[in-house]
Parts: C-alpha cells; sequence; structure tokens
C-alpha cells in the first residue's frame, strides 16, 4: 500500500541530492544487540562523518528535501523494514546511537529491556526535538537535557506497556502528524 509513496519519496531525494536514498544507521535495540535502522536519506552523504550524532534545528548537512521529510517524519518510514525483521515494533522507545548508549546510567539501560519502536511517548512529545537543539553545542545539550528526559519517559512507557496504551500512542502519533505538518 505505501510503495506509491515511498516511490515518490526515493524519487525526490535521488533528484534533490546526490548519493543513495536510503540511510542505514547502526542502533542499538532490544538487550543492546547493535542493527541497522532504515530511513530516507536526509543530510549529505558522510553527514555521521562529519558533525555530531544528533541533527541540531539550522544543521547544514540536512539536505532540502531532507527538512521536509523530517517535519512530516516520512523519512521514518522504511523502518516499517525493521518491524518485519522484528528489530523494531510500531512502539517502543526509540533506538539509540551507541555513542549515545555509551553514556547511559544503569538505570537508564533498563529502556534496552523493550524492543524499539518508530513512535513512543518520548518521540511523541519531543516531535520537534531539533528545535531545542540549538547554539554552539547542541550534541551537550542532547546529551545532559533531552536524552535524559526523553530516556525517563520511555522507562515508565516500558514499565507499563500494554496493547490498549499502544493503540492509544499510534493514534497520538497519527494526530500528532496529521494536526502539525
Amino acid at each position: 500500500m505505501l510503495s506509491p509513496l515511498f516511490l515518490v519519496i526515493a524519487t525526490l531525494v535521488r533528484i534533490t541530492s546526490e548519493g543513495p536514498v536510503f540511510y542505514r544507521a547502526t542502533r542499538v535495540g532490544r538487550y543492546g544487540k547493535p542493527f541497522k535502522v532504515y530511513k530516507f536519506r536526509t543530510m549529505v552523504v558522510n553527514a555521521d562523518k562529519l558533525g555530531p550524532g544528533v541533527t541540531g534545528a539550522t544543521d547544514p548537512r540536512v539536505t532540502p528535501i531532507g527538512r521536509f521529510l523530517r517535519k512530516t517524519k516520512l523519512d521514518e518510514l522504511p523502518q516499517l523494514i525493521n518491524v518485519l525483521r522484528s528489530e523494531m515494533s510500531i512502539v517502543g522507545p526509540r533506538p539509540e546511537d551507541p555513542r549515545y548508549v555509551a553514556l547511559y546510567t544503569e538505570e537508564q539501560h533498563k529502556v534496552l529491556n523493550a524492543r524499539p519502536g518508530i513512535t513512543s511517548p518520548a518521540s511523541i512529545q519531543y516531535r520537534d526535538e531539533e528545535s531545542m537543539l540549538t547554539g554552539d553545542d547542541w550534541e551537550e545539550h542532547y546529551i545532559q537535557t533531552v536524552m535524559p528526559a526523553k530516556l525517563a519517559i520511555d522507562i515508565e512507557y516500558a514499565k507499563n506497556a500494554n496493547l490498549w496504551h499502544d493503540i492509544g500512542l499510534i493514534l497520538k502519533t497519527l494526530r500528532s502528524l496529521l494536526t502539525s505538518s
């Protein structure tokens, strides 16, 4: 059903910037197992080697079509491949870059007991995370403030996860996408 949308997005990514359509990044999954997460590429090629692992509000590595895909969260659609591969679920804590997982406290490591998801309570609450990451050292702000707050939300979610709560989170995610795009 989504293949026409995938085709349109892939074409836009391909004709507006050099490089592959998809971006595969290593993330830490359930029980600390690394896996490759799929996304539509929204940044210049080798962006992960040109700056921090998080993206700030005015990050020059983001392509023009990438800004649109990030704002609408359409760049996340290929993660359905990760769901089909059982590396992710629809709802669960967002998977994190290994360099940030290395900074987790013992308490924060508990989030790795849950299968990561495409959406989570923290991803809804921090939907505009990039806009919070401004200034000269947005990565440090992410590490010291944003990441711990998101982890606390997702750890609490993981303690109380159930099907009805997940359905509610899916509906909140859809509402958030439709009202703020």
